[in-house]
């Protein structure tokens, strides 16, 4: 086969590629006329199957086919046929002229890849089109071939890239738009699933488009800005941009010039050829830099009379935003940290230039945009009812009420603060036009791949449980209090870390993947004193385990074959090497890595550590052992990270997801990936397993993307609701774990809540609520007319009782009054949510020993009980402990002592629920010889509810919120489905 097909392929293919699918074979037959080359459609499909996945041809042609799969239906050549199906290939293959045999051969080599991202938008100008894009594609062209050429992308991954950053771009203003408009939407990733990659498609796709500002805001640490400052500068603004006609070989001139001199990678570094500028493109001139010779290159206030900021116009007539002017325009850069006086200094920067802000087209990227930025001032608080900002919300604000023509987009992996903020605050940052969550990349490792959401089963249909559970997570049990226990767990972590760095030594000695990076992660506390105990401990097993000598290969052995051979078998993979034995070698290589400078351990709990070489993994290879708190969990980059030791609680979810630093990319050592996590957290009394919280969690983020899915289905064209209208469905599956801080939920409203007992506490106080409580459950109470003796495990007690219908129930329930509003409305959605479920109900009236001696009216003699508030407006607990055990059996609740109770036992063959009714007053009775008659504005009938134990649905929330507008006092503004004007 000739060597020149390639040539002749990539030609054709290029061309192509500057519009939509046209015939094929003419066009390789007229390129490869004289070259004596077979381009026939049998000898293509024939390259094709032979072809490795980074094969340029096949390379080219997936990305090509995978982009036509995504464009939009509006393109005429797709003939209205919908995205990513098998009808919009064969759409393209007529289009290509492709033979009708041979098009099932093609689909089969190049698959339709039917993942999509999952869009919420309102509606918006679909002014970004294919001529649009094509008009000054530079930015976007380079790095799209930058993730193919340098950085090893598969063509699927960057169509998906190349789909995922054009749903960003459409929903922003068109720069050159008359009248400004202001966009702010939300990108939704997962955590560590390479959220920059997408900034920096839509900063190159924005940057063709017309955006000439461009401001990034990171973390709070100066390395997480510094890491985004370094992949924008590597990516998207290439060598040429950086030395600004430099020559590189100048060392006294590129002195003052980052990277050029210190950065190993600078070479990989994105080349454009020239100076975009010179070939009429925008150039990028950066306003902020990478760290170098030891100073941050954050944002300072400019000199000079702020020419930097100064946007050269070819044409003064016509305002900035006009075509002609961008067209001759360069680009700013500025990649700051969210702190408020590096903000600060930004905002007064542009106030100076004040006039002309109006003409800039910018593009505001807020990432982390949950972390900082969200506004966590309590609204009762507020002085006078005016609205109050926390430092970087306001500031944030400031900067968007200065750039009319700014389009604000916030990316996030954890978006529940995100969607509690108030829509009605038009100068914050709640995405109101467009929320997008991005498909699963490939190759990402995430919370599912820990835990088994879905049951598998064998070859003989028997289930196989808990395999991403048994292959990745170790269980620490061991009390704190325990010295022994802990270090033998601790140990355990370490020679897992010396075992897979061998494996990894082996397999790079053997022509698999070169492996820069090992570390471990051990995270326990946030408390800096605590990490510096906590490392010279691990320090000091670490020299007593010496994994070189006979006792320590001893350990090492014992992982091999209790831990990493039953794993590969787990995960049916066949990978060598064979033997511990031959494995031995590489283990001295590891442990020299490891303790290249001595210590294996650094504590990374300050800026400083961070930015010490001994954790810039731009800059070194780092095998070693960290060891942090807070600076380790959010935003922060852990590369090659593969033993994880995690033994911190928190209780809130979104905080507790972005500590998960052992999710991303695994290329190459997925299967060594070990979870040490603690499954005995001692929290107050409750007992905390981490592991079940990860899963929690992570159920609460699946099901909120299953819901923007469900409602994300255009009907007619038309989006079913918009971002403001979203019903949030922000779940909490387990009842210590919020879905963030409390001071991000002021706008959240509790919507459901599924309770295993209802205990209701907020009885009224206003006297007509009283009375009209009373009546409505006087008939329930009335219908309790049968005597009879339950047992409990340490005796019994007689109470009255009678059968319900459910739908009586919950009539009577949802007329009830409280002194504090909505404060049963969650618990009666759980209710409301078992009408198909249940029928009746078992109402229980706990009896005295020595009888009722109490009237209460149209009811006569009953028991009454005292309680009383504890913090007005709320009574104290209501029901009895030793009386809960009778209406747990009657509702077939399981209990950890088993009992007999026949008469339970009868009740609840019909599958119902039980309640406790217990009438009650707040004053102590007087003792009296006759019956004390009670009047019905001093009784209540307080509750506790037992729903029936088979109808629940486990895999259903603990929690729903919904959000509530403050501007509404406390209405509701999601209108559920159905609702939707």
């Amino acid at each position: 086969m000739s060597e020149n097909w390639h040539p002749v392929y990539i030609s054709v293919l290029g061309n192509l590629a500057r519009g939509g699918p046209r015939p094929l074979q003419p066009r390789l037959d007229l390129e490869a006329d004289g070259y004596g080359i077979d381009v026939s459609f049998q000898a293509t499909l024939l390259r094709m199957r032979e072809a490795g996945p980074n094969d340029p041809v096949k390379r080219e042609l997936s990305l090509l086919l995978a982009i036509w799969d995504d464009q939009d239906e509006s393109e005429e050549w797709a003939s209205d046929t919908a995205k990513r199906t098998l009808e919009r290939r064969n759409a393209i293959y007529e289009q290509l002229d492709i033979p009708l045999e041979g098009r099932d051969a093609l689909t089969d080599v190049i698959p339709i890849k039917v993942d999509h991202n999952i869009v919420i938008s309102d509606d918006f100008d679909p002014w970004y089109n294919n001529d649009r894009q094509l008009a000054i594609a530079f930015y976007w062209p380079a790095y799209r071939q930058h993730l193919l050429e340098v950085s090893g992308w598969e063509s699927e991954s960057v169509a998906d890239l190349d789909s995922a950053t054009s749903d960003v771009v459409k929903r922003l203003s068109d720069p050159t738009r008359h009248e400004a408009f202001q966009s702010k939407g939300l990108v939704v990733g997962y955590v560590q699933s390479g959220k920059t990659a997408n900034i920096n498609g839509v900063i190159a796709k924005a940057i063709d488009v017309g955006y000439r500002l461009i401001i990034v805001m990171t973390g709070t640490i100066d390395l997480l800005r510094e890491q985004t400052q370094r992949r924008i500068d590597m990516e998207v603004v290439g060598k040429e941009n950086i030395l600004r006609n430099v020559d590189p070989d100048d060392i006294d001139l590129t002195a003052s010039i980052d990277y050029v001199q210190d950065d190993p990678d600078w070479e990989k570094f994105l080349s454009h050829g020239f100076l975009p500028s010179s070939q009429n493109f925008p150039d990028v001139i950066r306003l902020t830099n990478h760290r170098f010779a030891g100073r941050t290159g954050d944002y300072r206030s400019l000199l000079a009379g702020i020419t930097a900021l100064e946007f050269e116009k070819y044409d003064n007539t016509l305002p900035l935003n006009h075509v002609s002017n961008l067209n001759h325009c360069s680009a700013r850069l500025v990649v700051v940290k969210k702190n408020k006086t590096v903000l600060k200094r930004l905002v007064n920067d542009l106030k100076t230039i004040s006039p002309k802000l109006g003409e800039i087209p910018a593009l505001v990227i807020d990432d982390e945009s949950d972390n900082a930025s969200v506004n966590t001032s309590n609204p009762q608080r507020w002085r006078n009812g005016e609205r109050e900002r926390t430092a970087i919300n306001g500031l944030i604000s400031q900067l968007l009420n200065l750039l009319p023509r700014a389009q604000y987009v916030g990316y996030t992996a954890t978006p529940f603060a995100n969607v509690f903020i108030d829509p009605q605050d038009s100068e914050d940052i709640f995405p109101k036009d467009f929320i997008i969550a991005l498909v699963r990349p490939n190759g990402y490792m995430g919370a599912s791949d820990f835990h088994d959401l879905d049951p598998t089963t064998d070859e003989n249909d028997l289930l196989i449980e808990n395999n991403n559970e048994r292959a990745y997570i170790r269980n620490l049990v061991a009390p704190r209090d325990d010295v022994t226990a802990r270090a033998n767990e601790l140990r355990e972590a370490l020679g897992m870390f010396v075992l897979t760095g061998a494996i990894k030594r082996y397999r790079m000695a053997n022509g698999s993947d070169h492996f820069r990076h090992h570390t471990m992660l051990v995270h326990e506390s946030v408390r800096r004193d605590h990490h510096r105990v906590l490392a010279e401990e691990i320090a000091e097993i670490w020299d007593e385990t010496s994994f070189s000598s006979p006792s320590g290969l001893g350990l090492l052995r014992r992982l091999w074959l209790e831990d990493v051979v039953p794993t590969w078998q787990l995960l049916n993979l066949d990978i060598a090497p064979i033997t511990f034995d031959e494995l031995k070698p590489y283990i001295g290589l590891a442990i020299s890595a490891i303790t290249d400078t001595g210590n294996p351990v650094i504590v990374v709990n300050s800026d400083r550590d961070i930015e010490s070489e001994d954790v810039d993994f731009d800059k070194r290879p780092v095998w070693r052992i960290l060891v942090g708190g807070a600076k380790l969990s959010r935003g922060f980059t852990i590369e090659g990270l593969t033993i994880s030791y995690y033994r911190r609680r928190t209780g809130s979810g979104d905080t507790l997801m972005q500590m998960g630093r052992w999710f991303g990319f695994r290329r190459g050592y997925q299967d060594l990936v070990r979870l040490y996590i603690d499954r005995e957290v001692q929290a107050g009394r409750r007992t905390v397993d981490l592991y079940d919280a990860f899963g929690a969690i992570m159920r609460a983020e699946e099901l909120f993307r299953s819901e923007l899915a469900k409602y994300s289905v255009l009907v007619d064209g038309k989006p079913q609701i918009r971002p403001a209208q979203v019903p949030p469905l922000v779940t909490q599956h387990l009842p210590w774990l919020r879905p963030t801080a409390p001071n991000k939920m002021f706008n959240a409203r509790l919507h459901r809540r599924r309770m295993d007992a209802i205990e209701p506490v907020a009885y009224p106080k206003i006297p007509e609520d009283i009375v009209a409580n009373y009546d409505i459950m006087k008939p329930l109470v009335a219908k309790a007319n049968q005597a009879g003796e339950f047992q409990f495990p340490n005796g019994s007690i007689g109470m009255h009782y009678g059968v319900v219908s459910h739908s009586e129930l919950l009539e009577r329930l949802h007329r009830l009054r409280w002194c504090v509003e909505d404060h049963f409305a969650a618990d009666l959605a759980y209710l409301d949510e078992m009408s198909d479920s249940v029928q009746d109900w078992v109402v229980l009236l706990p009896q005295r020993r020595q009888g009722p001696n109490c009237v209460l009216p149209e009811l006569g003699r009953e028991c009454v009980f005292l309680r009383k508030r504890s913090r007005d407006p709320l009574f104290q607990a209501i029901s009895d402990p030793k009386h809960r055990s009778v209406p747990q059996k009657i509702a077939r609740v399981p209990v950890a002592r088993h009992y007999e109770d026949p008469l339970a036992e009868q009740l609840s063959t019909s599958g119902p629920g039980a309640l406790l009714v217990y009438p009650m007053v707040e004053e102590q009775l007087k003792e009296s010889p006759d019956p004390i008659e009670i009047a019905k504005r001093e009784c209540f009938f307080g509750m506790h509810i037992v729903p029936p134990y088979l109808v629940r649905r486990r895999d259903l929330p603990y929690v729903e919120f919904q959000v509530q507008n403050l501007a509404l006092a406390d209405e509701v503004i999601v209108p559920g489905p159905g609702q939707v004007g």
